[in-house]
């Protein structure tokens, strides 16, 4: 099971810096790789070469151009080959696994999804073990797994604290390695999904980039020159000290109007819940909420102001290029989007630039995505290190 990743030559420090810039960015003219990376012309050959001989880039034909009309091999584009090889993405959630196969260029080409009835960690990898050889069936030259879970990761292979599977410590890499044989990368989710959009998603080709999910928690990720920002508390709570409302609601997780107290699933349930004495779907609170029903529009309007709030600061402070919100929550957008944008504006100077905030209906396959796209950064950069 390890031919395939092993199949790929070593790269040098740079003939990486080609291939990343080729698969993130191409494909690309070879005039416009070296203008990008300040190579000559010579250089960029001896770089190219060896790339092209072990089947990661490809020459490919200029688009819109006839086969007559091109010039000859230099004006032709570099590409990767997308279908060279296939990685396997994970998110573990309470009670389910999410797998999806995808391209070297992050495209999903299959789905996987299977009951989480345990958290022994020894039967977890056993899961994702039997997973990953039902998957090898149909996709023969997978490359590596990504895996990404809720909580506290070290070093991009010990799961350090998940609170919901109630792990601490547990060696998750090494035990999935140790039964499937491929290359495994373990990390936050909220991280892998900061990455992907990096790499392949919303924030491509942006200097200052900032992903914001709402869902089950808060999670924020940080993106300056190109690359994710780590920090402490991304995996340890996002927001559950962020004061939006001093007045805001009291829920069991998160301080009084913090983040987590207006704007996540659990606590927009839990505020209904606790008024009505009955439970609620998210997205029946939603509905309810869209028919003028007045509690639930009370409770989502807040949590609109909230976010409007969360995302004025943000940009305030950090001046992003582009928000995107993404998680299971951003179906509030539709219900309350003009009272976040409204709110948006009241917190920002009148003169300031229009927020790009983007909004991404995201499902836990897109999880399982930004945990495939480690497995291709650890492929083409040659380590798992951040």
């Amino acid at each position: 099971m390890t031919a395939g990743a092993a199949s790929w030559l070593p790269l040098s420090p740079g003939e990486r810096s080609v291939a990343i810039e080729v698969l993130v960015h191409g494909p690309l003219s070879r005039t416009e790789i070296a203008r990008r990376l300040d190579l000559s012309a010579g250089s960029l050959t001896r770089l190219t070469k060896p790339l092209i001989e072990s089947g990661l880039l490809v020459e490919v034909p200029e688009a819109g151009t006839p086969a007559e009309a091109r010039q000859g091999r230099p004006s032709q584009p570099l590409d990767v080959v997308a279908e060279s090889r296939s990685f396997l993405g994970f998110k573990i959630t309470e009670d389910m696994v999410y797998g999806v196969v995808t391209t070297l260029r992050s495209h999903i080409v299959a789905r996987h999804d299977r009951p989480l009835t345990t958290h022994d960690p020894a039967l977890v990898a056993d899961l994702l073990a039997e997973m990953t050889a039902e998957l090898l069936r149909d996709h023969p030259r997978l490359a590596g797994i990504g895996i990404g879970v809720g909580g506290l990761v070290q070093d991009r292979s010990t799961v350090g604290e998940s609170a919901f599977l109630h792990w601490r410590d547990v060696p998750l890499a090494a035990l999935v390695e140790e039964r499937t044989g491929l290359p495994v990368v373990v990390e936050n989710d909220v991280a892998a999904l900061v990455e992907a959009e990096t790499w392949f998603g919303a924030g491509r080709g942006l200097d200052r980039f900032v992903v914001l999910t709402i869902g089950a928690g808060i999670g924020y990720g940080l993106v300056l020159g190109g690359n994710r920002v780590p920090y402490a508390e991304e995996d340890r709570g996002f927001g559950r000290h962020w004061i939006l409302d001093p007045n805001g609601p009291l829920t069991p997780d998160g301080e009084r109007g913090s983040a987590i107290s207006l704007l996540t699933i659990p606590s927009i349930r839990y505020q209904i819940q606790a008024a009505t004495g009955r439970e609620h779907t998210y997205e029946e609170i939603l509905a309810l909420a869209a028919a003028e029903e007045p509690l639930p529009a009370r409770v989502v309007a807040e949590s609109a102001r909230a976010l409007g709030v969360l995302v004025a600061q943000i940009s305030n402070f950090v001046m992003p290029q582009k928000i995107l919100l993404a998680g299971e929550g951003v179906g509030l957008m539709e219900v309350a989007g003009k009272v976040v944008e409204d709110t948006i504006r009241s917190h920002r100077h009148p003169l300031a630039a229009p927020v790009a905030l983007e909004t991404k209906v995201s499902d836990f396959h897109d999880w399982a995505r930004g945990a495939a796209v480690l497995a291709i950064q650890v492929l083409v950069l040659g380590s798992a290190g951040a």
